[in-house]
């Protein structure tokens, strides 16, 4: 062979080389191009998991939220069951201190009179205490101030002994239960001093 021969066959060798090497970087460019494809593919995966903690965290807190005002309105539903009925027993109460009150001064009337009286008040007595025991308060509130949330003013009036906007008299006792106002005490209220007029003229 001579050196013409060797020397082509030597070009015609590296030219192959050359060529399968350009083939392999093609190949690899063809292989690193969906490669920022997979990369985004990966990311709109995570985003989507993402999503859907997020959403699996906002229904978890409204069911907790669901259930705390269903245990609420249980627990009050518990509480105020009996606020009709202590409604209607209210004028009971008020029937049988009327009729204490009503032998007030007639002490003297005879044993039949006292004997009716103190049956009439162990009678409120044990009725008060049965209110108690369900969690039914009164509201006396004589000397106490006036509060529009728990008194009914029904009318005002001079009380020069009495603080101004405070409760002088009660027409008729009010009553709570478990710290709701079943119905309000109907008061008389001190009215508060006028202001001395100022002489204009002086």
């Amino acid at each position: 062979m001579s050196a013409d021969d060797k020397r082509n066959e030597q070009v015609e060798e590296h030219n192959e080389a050359a060529e399968a090497e350009t083939e392999q970087q093609a190949a690899g460019d063809q292989n690193a191009d969906p490669a920022p494809e997979g990369g985004s593919e990966l990311e709109a995966l995570q985003q989507k998991l993402q999503e859907h903690q997020e959403q699996a965290l906002r229904a978890q807190a409204e069911m907790q939220n669901v259930r705390r005002r269903a245990e609420i309105d249980v627990e009050k539903a518990h509480k105020f069951a009996l606020e009709k009925f202590v409604k209607e027993l209210l004028p009971v109460a008020d029937s049988l201190e009327k009729a204490v009150e009503s032998t007030e001064g007639h002490e003297n009337a005879g044993e039949l009179v006292g004997s009716i009286r103190e049956g009439v008040e162990m009678t409120l007595n044990l009725f008060m205490n049965s209110l108690k025991k369900f969690n039914v308060e009164q509201l006396n509130p004589v000397g106490e101030p006036f509060d529009p949330q728990h008194h009914e003013a029904m009318s005002m009036v001079p009380a020069p002994d009495a603080e101004p906007n405070s409760v002088v008299a009660v027409v008729q006792k009010g009553y709570q239960l478990n710290g709701r106002v079943v119905r309000p005490a109907m008061v008389v209220v001190a009215k508060a001093d006028e202001a001395p007029k100022i002489d204009e003229q002086a």
